[in-house]
């Protein structure tokens, strides 16, 4: 979008993997194997997307698209515990939506200074040999592996946060009225979608100030996503009132009365509980009015709608006071609404419900397949080399019921049963 204004962007965000425990045991003079002593590993660095309001565009993004966090460190011998990795925190600007892009839900509205999310969790810190030891297995020869790295896309949409936003037909004088209103400077020139990107000002009135933004033109088919609608109604999502801004001169050759009913049209057709904002009715371009009857015409359309009307030349500055006045005025009458926290809740590993469940399936082969979360990591901490860690595979794969499963399906002795990569021929005990 112009003038280095970015309000989307896509990106890779990978957490640390867990460091792996370690497999280890004290060496002690006439103890010909000490007993264990192998150290747990470090949990992987968390992504976490931060609002500040340091950053006004997602700019950065453009042009950096991956991001990881730093993994966890192995544990090492003598129950030393391996270091945890960094976290990597992302600033975005308020106002920004994370977005996880394959199942499309709301990870986090970050709309206050401050807000957090942590979009990908570091895998945790396998646990060592230390933790295995147990009456019949007095010299684990095996430890846990680290957790796995948690990656995926992202995307970040930035909403902006303002207390009144500008809306109506390109041209019909809206940055004019926000320079004139605020500090804002917007670049404004007599042609059509003159504003591509939003502008926002600050409006200082009654000794108090609110927020205001011109939001880029609306043509016809914006909620389908025609020309620049999608990102306009994007943005005045988030304003509590709307000032809605006609050329009550006819000066585009349009007519005000059609001109108004597209713009609510395209506001209702998109959200009904943006079309349902206090809305107050500017009608610009005073000085340059031609047509009396006209007016009169908008002025009794709109206020048969149940609008405020108020006639203004932003121009000139006739009326300006008038509506801002206006709108500070209905800022105040809205009551304390929480907006509905729509969340894609990210769960710890092992508190997910299938965390633990073993799935089995059979090929056209008639090999049994086995997969499942925690059953990868327990596989990937086996030492094929050692009885005992042999032995703590199978047991879990019995206490998760799938012997039993895949007796059901068949299982007989000298069948193949395969997790991952790798294969077992099943003998019956």
């Amino acid at each position: 979008m112009g003038s280095g204004f970015v309000d989307r962007a896509k990106i890779m965000i990978k957490s640390g993997k867990g460091g792996n425990g370690c497999v280890s045991f004290r060496r002690e003079p006439f103890v010909p194997e000490g007993g264990p002593n192998g150290g747990d590993g470090g949990k992987g660095g968390d992504v976490i997307f931060e609002a500040s309001s340091s950053y006004r565009t997602l700019m950065d993004f453009k042009y950096k698209r991956k991001y990881a966090a730093e993994n966890g460190e192995d544990g090492m011998k003598t129950n030393k515990h391996g270091k945890n990795g960094a976290n990597l925190v992302i600033k975005v600007p308020v106002g920004t939506v994370v977005i996880d892009e394959l199942s499309g839900l709301v990870m986090k509205d970050l709309k206050q200074e401050g807000d957090r999310v942590v979009a990908a969790r570091g895998g945790r810190g396998g646990k060592g040999n230390v933790h295995f030891k147990n009456s019949v297995r007095q010299a684990p020869n095996f430890a846990e592996a680290g957790g796995a790295a948690d990656e995926r896309s992202v995307i970040l949409e930035l909403k902006l946060i303002a207390d009144v936003g500008l809306i109506g037909f390109p041209n019909v004088g809206k940055s004019t009225f926000l320079s004139v209103s605020t500090s804002a400077r917007p670049k404004i020139g007599n042609y059509h979608f003159t504003t591509i990107t939003p502008n926002l000002g600050v409006v200082k009135l009654y000794d108090s100030n609110f927020v205001l933004a011109d939001i880029p033109g609306l043509i016809e088919g914006a909620h389908e996503g025609t020309g620049l609608g999608l990102h306009f109604l994007k943005h005045v999502e988030r304003t509590k009132v709307l000032i809605h801004v006609v050329d009550v001169a006819g000066s585009e050759g349009r007519n005000p009365i059609d001109d108004f009913d597209q713009i609510n049209n395209e506001l209702a057709q998109y959200s009904e509980a943006l079309a349902a904002k206090p809305q107050i009715v500017a009608g610009n371009k005073a000085d340059i009015i031609y047509d009396q009857n006209l007016l009169d015409e908008f002025r009794d359309y709109v206020e048969s709608k149940g609008y405020s009307f108020y006639l203004m030349s932003a121009v000139t500055g006739q009326g300006v006071n008038e509506v801002l006045g206006a709108a500070y005025k209905a800022l105040q009458e809205l009551p304390d609404i929480e907006e509905p926290e729509i969340l894609y809740e990210f769960k710890e590993p092992g508190e997910e419900p299938d965390y633990r469940e073993i799935y089995v399936s059979k090929d056209p082969q008639g090999a049994f397949e086995l997969s499942g979360k925690q059953l990868y990591k327990i596989f990937d901490s086996t030492n094929f080399n050692d009885y005992g860690s042999l032995r703590y595979l199978y047991r879990y794969i019995e206490k998760r019921g799938a012997v039993e499963i895949m007796k059901e399906m068949g299982l007989q002795d000298g069948d193949t049963v395969r997790i991952k990569d790798y294969e077992m021929i099943w003998e019956d005990e």
